[in-house]
């Protein structure tokens, strides 16, 4: 079923109230880009240290054995703690073979539906968890930014549920909410952090693809698309761009799609990681799905590359992105996405039921997208992909 809207005029708002306009930056990209970033993090290297993301750290501490737990202990200290920001932080503890797993994350409101942002803001913290196939969050902090523009009314009014929205699939994700921080400033931002203390058989190493693995996606692309799609329809200039490709309706139903999917928790794709030996994961975000197959491809400790062949896209958003003059970069890879889904590379022989297990579970569908193959620890997509257009069919009443 398609979910009511939030309705303004119910909470007595004004009927052009919209959530997004708190929200200087266009559509739901924020990230900044890799390569500025890698430039802003030089500083904060040790000397003669490169940059390395947390999950590129997770596979240097792979490499340890278990029975030198003191080595073990000491050499990781020395790894560098910054990097790209790419899913968890895995901090060995000095207890007993545990490790402390932490991410954080934020994003501005890219839907207008308050409870709606508030839940996706949250699958997108947990959603770094997921990606190491930890299903378990032991709690949660929520850091909030309240946007000073916005009237005494709208703040009393839309605060509280994206509050009861983050709160909600925390709770859902089996975690709770104790503690955060609550600013003041000109935006309106949500997000938080999600702390969990592992055992190493919790957590699966993200850099042990092999060659002949398929690489797996649990959501479709796409919502960058669709969100500034429906935020079109009120700007007649943008609006006839891609009125002769789509209709109001179907710009409406991506846009619902889009929100509910970004609001799911990948913690069932997290579980199953176990059950069909997954041998790495990451969470497709706002670098796009090459962007972070690219992260992944880096870290492996085999001589392999990736190659995408199939790209599940929210359905007409592909020819949305085709009409705008490929604005987005969709087809290429680049468009950014926000609680997607986990792009796993899984023995081929095991995937197939990783998707049909994952749809019986859930009702949603994953794809098998790629190949791993022998290569030097690069991702590409092929010049003409296929695109799957998700859902294939649509059904009265029905999203999916």
């Amino acid at each position: 079923m398609i979910r009511r809207p939030f309705d303004p005029e119910a909470h007595e708002l004004d009927a052009s109230f919209r959530l997004t306009k708190f929200t200087d930056l266009k559509g739901c990209g924020c990230k900044v880009p890799q390569d500025v970033l890698l430039k802003l993090l030089e500083g904060l290297q040790g000397e003669g240290a490169q940059a390395t993301s947390p999950i590129a750290q997770v596979a240097q501490i792979a490499q340890i054995s278990q029975d030198q737990e003191q080595s073990h202990f000491q050499y990781v200290t020395a790894v560098p703690r910054i990097g790209i920001g790419m899913d968890s932080c895995v901090t060995p503890l000095r207890h007993g073979g545990l490790s402390l797993v932490q991410t954080t994350d934020f994003i501005y409101p890219l839907v207008d539906d308050p409870y709606m942002m508030g839940k996706i803001a949250c699958a997108n913290v947990l959603s770094d968890l997921y990606a190491l196939g930890v299903m378990e969050c032991d709690n949660m902090l929520m850091l909030l930014g309240v946007s000073n523009k916005m009237t005494d009314k709208e703040r009393d009014v839309i605060v509280p549920l994206m509050m009861r929205g983050f709160k909600d699939a925390a709770e859902e994700g089996g975690s709770s909410v104790n503690g955060g921080q609550t600013v003041m400033n000109p935006w309106l931002t949500i997000g938080g952090v999600a702390t969990t203390v592992c055992q190493p058989n919790e957590y699966i190493m993200p850099d042990n693809a092999v060659v002949g693995d398929v690489l797996v996606l649990t959501k479709p692309l796409g919502t960058q698309v669709a969100v500034n799609a429906f935020q079109w329809l009120d700007q007649p200039e943008r609006w006839n761009r891609i009125k002769l490709v789509v209709s109001e309706d179907d710009v409406r139903k991506a846009y619902q799609r889009a929100m509910f999917s970004m609001s799911r928790l990948n913690k069932t794709a997290a579980r199953l990681m176990h059950k069909y030996n997954a041998h790495g994961a990451t969470d497709v975000t706002g670098f796009g799905l090459l962007g972070h197959a690219s992260n992944l491809a880096k870290v492996q400790k085999n001589e392999v590359s990736f190659v995408i062949h199939n790209l599940p896209i929210i359905a007409k958003m592909a020819s949305v992105g085709k009409a705008c003059g490929n604005m987005f970069k969709l087809m290429q890879g680049h468009s950014e996405e926000t609680s997607g889904g986990l792009l796993i590379a899984l023995p081929r022989e095991q995937a197939a039921a990783f998707c049909k297990d994952i749809e019986k579970q859930e009702g949603y569908q994953a794809w098998i997208i790629g190949i791993v193959e022998k290569g030097n620890r690069t991702a590409r997509i092929i010049d003409k992909p296929r695109v799957i257009e998700v859902p294939a069919k649509d059904k009265d009443g029905e999203l999916w």
